[in-house]
């Protein structure tokens, strides 16, 4: 996680760290992706402990990050994880909104949310930062 903190795509803005009690509960990171020349945002990471899971901490996260990049004007949020989990937060395949994964093999996995700066000439290949190409 180094280093998504240290390429120049990080979003300090939208990359957090919940707490309860002093005790650190959840983080999150954010980092710059694009569709074509589109600036939008990669998340991901996105962890909770394993004992606070269930509690409300990873809701309270995603809540936080989208209602943040949508006031900062940004189009798009992608991430690639459960459907299931992340479509409770409105989250959709990214092929419904003409935003191909990076990897085609991602599928249904690979999901965007558009914001309110999204339009439909937003279309094309998402890529995360580039630290995310390096990991093998």
């Amino acid at each position: 996680m180094d280093a998504l903190r240290l390429c120049d795509g990080w979003i300090p803005a939208l990359s957090w760290v919940a707490e309860i009690d002093g005790l650190i509960v959840g983080h999150n990171v954010c980092t710059r992706g694009y569709v074509n020349d589109v600036s939008c945002v990669g998340l991901g990471p996105i962890g909770v402990a394993p004992d606070m899971q269930h509690s409300g901490v990873g809701s309270a996260l995603m809540h936080s990050v989208i209602g943040a990049a949508d006031a900062l004007g940004e189009p798009l949020i992608a991430l690639l994880g459960d459907p299931d989990y992340y479509s409770k937060f409105g989250f959709v395949p990214s092929a419904e909104v003409g935003v191909a994964p990076p990897e085609a093999a991602w599928g249904i996995h690979f999901q965007v949310l558009p914001l309110t700066a999204w339009n439909d000439s937003i279309v094309g290949s998402f890529q995360y930062s580039a630290p995310f190409s390096e990991v093998s």
